[in-house]
């Protein structure tokens, strides 16, 4: 049995009164896309916030390769967090920022490297997502969709070995965020990264996902292939799916396969 890249064992997390995650257990592996499905407002994102340390869990075990980050010196985190990029809701760009200058911040914050190795980073990755000839543009120039190709090459521009999506797709038509389905699927495929998305796109998601969880009321209901998602007998995974393919007959699709 294969050993989980990043794993949540009874992990809790409270903002007061509020009880966000209570005991979610969660396995996710290495080079595949899992996607974390769910109701608003039931800690996704905070899940999320935990891989990349934005975040401490009250109690419970976050595991990386099988050890656990609370076992880790302060160097070992450092290097671990610089693994992980992660791709905001909304794209977080910076207005006063060109796109170049955008792209090239993480580097320029979390790396000690020349400008002119910074300059030939950042021109590779715009090269490899086709994002030729707006250095010197703004965000406020751009469409949504090439907004979202600009925040992705900001996400790798440091080569990480995970990346993660916070709702993706969010303000984007049905067109534009098939498109974004696409750029995530092909490139996690050309970069080899391990890829987390929270995402309400149910069941377009599923097509390039390799795994599924379901968080409710803090807990894991389900985790595993979108084929298996469909077929669960859970109650709760039932009603969540059903509610949201309320009168369409064709709500999971998993044989369908993403466009190359």
């Amino acid at each position: 049995m294969r050993e989980p890249f990043i794993q949540f064992k009874n992990v809790f997390k409270s903002f007061g009164e509020n009880h966000v995650l209570r005991g979610t257990e969660l396995s996710i592996y290495k080079g595949e896309i899992t996607t974390i499905i769910g109701k608003s407002g039931g800690g996704k994102s905070v899940l999320l916030k935990h891989i990349i340390g934005l975040l401490e869990q009250d109690s419970g075990t976050i595991m990386f390769e099988g050890r656990p980050i609370s076992d880790m010196k302060k160097a070992e985190r450092k290097a671990l967090k610089r693994k992980c990029s992660y791709m905001f809701q909304g794209t977080a760009l910076f207005d006063s920022l060109t796109i170049f200058e955008n792209i090239a911040l993480p580097l320029k914050e979390t790396t000690r490297l020349s400008d002119s190795e910074i300059d030939r980073r950042v021109k590779d990755k715009m090269d490899q997502l086709d994002l030729n000839d707006i250095d010197e543009k703004y965000p406020s120039q751009l469409s949504g969709g090439m907004k979202k190709r600009v925040a992705l090459a900001r996400a790798l521009v440091t080569d990480p070995e995970t990346v993660l999506f916070d709702e993706p797709t969010t303000g984007l038509d049905p067109i534009r965020k098939k498109s974004v389905h696409e750029m995530i699927s092909n490139y996690q495929q050309k970069f080899g990264f391990t890829g987390v998305v929270v995402s309400h796109d149910i069941p377009d998601i599923f097509h390039i996902s390799q795994r599924v969880a379901m968080l409710d009321e803090g807990r894991i209901l389900f985790e595993g292939s979108p084929e298996k998602l469909a077929q669960s007998s859970d109650p709760a995974v039932k009603e969540f799916i059903q509610g949201l393919y309320a009168g369409n007959d064709t709500c999971i699709q998993p044989d369908k396969k993403v466009d190359k």
